[in-house]
């Protein structure tokens, strides 16, 4: 364990790039994997949890390079992948077990998944439950955690589900284990949720289609064993590491400060829309295109923010960043009430309760009630002092560590080492803009 110490900071002022985007990343390996021929991919994060997933597809015997900043993955074509000779062991990342319970689910083949105390404390029964439909067979700990042994069906069903909850990890897996099932794979979400899935398919030649439905609801439907080629992928930088600098920036004064190259879904920008509704002063420059997911520069400065309340509505738009988003509301004038946010309990931690507890200990005023966490902020620095546990959570240590920078008294971090499985790089980039972030 390594402790990190984050004093007051300067103004953040530069121009910065953060790394790739996580879930773009683990997508961007499995479907290459399961494609025909070569993919190459540029500026994959390089986090322990997508290195986690780089290596598990290796084990099921697609061919890996890497150089430099390029990725090469050799695939085998859907329904090619061979059974491992040892566990996968996929690390803290819960979006590489799930994702890969979806495509090993409709494969001939045994293999088993484990990961850290973390991953392996998270329930994986609502993903578990959908697959079972098609044909796979799972052997799992009591309360359908890891580890856990797949055993994959060669003659899948197509996949018919209408989630209950909008969740983009169950939705992918769904479909992932559909793309070697005979016929049309549905899935029905009552919310849309991130649908990097669905944008790779399209991208990589899948027939995939998206329906909006009167009811605010959302059908995709997959027809299944398509031929999918190997595709060039430029990886956009992902929102939900850019939102630490980003509300940084806006809680420091004097900041001013320009995010490159970061990919803004519009599934996932439910951040910017909750700053904005705070008085964020947060621009969007140079967009473009790149794989089929949109992508630009954001330039934020310091600004007064105020309370507001966040919708149910917007939380799978946003559910990674919370954390760093109760951060911003600990700094502003007033309450803000996060609603609709029990998913949170079921992170790489209770994230939930990492901030209600941790911002009380800090000197903030913090309520749950239900699904609902209630802030509030007083428009000054909060007190800090104190020692912070991580809980193993990459966002909860990345968060703290950011109201360390502007607390009356500096805020430690009992283990900075989760963050190296989204934000390699995540200390040296905040001090190379003005942050002061020590190992202790």
């Amino acid at each position: 364990m390594t402790s990190i110490l984050s004093h007051s900071a300067a103004a953040l002022t530069g121009t910065i790039t953060v790394p790739g985007d996580k879930s773009i990343s683990h997508r961007a390996l499995m479907i290459g994997a399961l494609a025909v021929g070569e993919t190459t991919i540029s500026c994959l994060l390089e986090g322990e949890d997508v290195l986690a997933t780089a290596a598990a597809v290796q084990q099921l015997g697609a061919g890996i390079e890497q150089q430099d900043n390029i990725w090469r993955v050799y695939g085998r074509g859907i329904g090619g992948l061979i059974e491992p000779s040892s566990v996968l062991d996929l690390g803290n990342s819960g979006t590489a077990a799930r994702l890969l319970m979806g495509v090993l689910s409709s494969h001939e083949l045994s293999a088993t998944l484990t990961g850290d105390d973390s991953l392996s404390s998270r329930p994986m029964e609502r993903v578990m439950a959908p697959l079972r439909e098609i044909g796979a067979e799972f052997v799992a700990r009591t309360g359908g955690k890891l580890p856990i042994t797949i055993t994959g069906t060669g003659t899948a069903l197509p996949g018919d589900e209408t989630l209950k909850v909008a969740s983009a990890q169950v939705k992918s897996a769904i479909l992932l284990a559909g793309l070697n099932a005979q016929g049309n794979t549905i899935v029905i979400e009552p919310q849309p949720s991130r649908d990097h899935t669905e944008k790779m398919l399209n991208f990589f030649g899948a027939d995939i289609s998206v329906e909006k439905m009167t009811d605010g609801a959302r059908k995709i439907t997959l027809i299944g064993q398509p031929e999918i080629t190997g595709q060039k992928i430029e990886v956009p930088g992902d929102i939900s590491s850019a939102a630490f600098p980003l509300v940084a920036a806006l809680i420091t004064l004097g900041s001013d400060l320009t995010i490159e190259n970061v990919g803004i879904n519009l599934l996932r920008v439910g951040v910017l829309e909750s700053l904005r509704d705070m008085g964020a002063k947060i621009d969007i420059l140079n967009k473009r295109n790149t794989a089929g997911e949109p992508m630009a520069d954001i330039h934020v400065r310091a600004s007064n923010l105020t309370g507001a309340t966040i919708p149910a509505s917007r939380a799978p738009s946003m559910i990674d960043e919370y954390p760093i988003l109760a951060i911003a509301a600990a700094c502003a004038e007033g309450t803000s009430v996060f609603e609709g946010v029990s998913e949170l309990r079921v992170k790489e931690s209770d994230r939930l309760a990492a901030m209600a507890f941790g911002l009380k200990d800090c000197g903030v005023d913090t309520e749950t009630t239900g699904d609902t966490l209630t802030i509030h902020g007083t428009g000054s620095a909060p007190k800090g002092g104190v020692t912070i546990s991580s809980r193993l959570d990459h966002r909860i240590a990345m968060s703290y560590l950011v109201l360390g920078m502007v607390s009356q008294e500096p805020v430690t971090v009992d283990d900075g080492g989760p963050i190296e499985t989204s934000f390699p790089g995540f200390i040296q980039l905040m001090n190379g803009i003005g942050a002061k972030m020590d190992e202790c």
